[in-house]
């Protein structure tokens, strides 16, 4: 096992190539869903839920169904299926487990189905982990792992976000600038600070 290459992956995606702030993935219910630190960390550990199971299963159905039956022209439909799966799923646990947070997260938990994070992390797997139509070395734990981080990632950004704007909740910010124009404009400050770890060298 190849330890140390997980743990670049799993900085990598975390900080340096942030789906959010980095990649600017996701941002409908980073936006949406940020306004409490409670229900942000919940929908940061339903994306890594999906992210890391959709990884999995997308992975497997490109190698073995997609590269030797030469339908990779099908990736699209058949990882957006995929992803469309888990967060029905996902809904349906939270919905019977825990239905004040069902009623929080609103509208925003089925569009993790469309939440382009989601889909990015399953897209970057092909491309980054299959050279010449052929999986590299390790590929399958590598796929995973980015798809844990690229969650992982996500959730950092939701839980700082919703921190800072549950502090807004007390500030004096003009009325024009409230709510999403002041939320957008300390997204753009998040996205410049992440943007120093872009020079780290792992």
């Amino acid at each position: 096992m190849d330890l140390a290459s997980y743990i670049t992956i799993i900085i990598s995606t975390v900080f340096i190539n942030n789906f959010i702030l980095s990649r600017f993935l996701g941002l409908c219910s980073f936006i949406g869903v940020s306004k409490n630190t409670g229900p942000s960390v919940s929908m940061g550990i339903a994306v890594t839920f999906v992210t890391t199971m959709a990884s999995l299963i997308t992975w497997l159905i490109y190698n073995y169904i997609l590269l030797p039956y030469n339908l990779e022209y099908l990736r699209t439909i058949s990882f957006i299926l995929v992803i469309a799966s888990f967060v029905q799923f996902t809904e349906i646990v939270i919905q019977k487990k825990a239905p004040a947070l069902y009623k929080i997260f609103g509208i925003y938990l089925p569009l993790i189905t469309v939440n382009c994070a989601v889909f990015g992390v399953a897209v970057l797997n092909t491309d980054t982990f299959f050279l010449h139509g052929h999986a590299v070395p390790g590929s399958f734990m590598k796929a995973l792992v980015q798809g844990f981080g690229a969650g992982a990632g996500y959730t950092l950004a939701m839980f700082i976000m919703s921190g800072i704007r549950e502090r807004l909740e007390y500030a004096d910010v003009p009325r024009s600038m409230k709510d999403v124009p002041i939320t957008f404009i300390i997204a753009s400050l998040m996205s410049m600070a992440f943007l120093g770890f872009s020079g780290f060298k792992i």
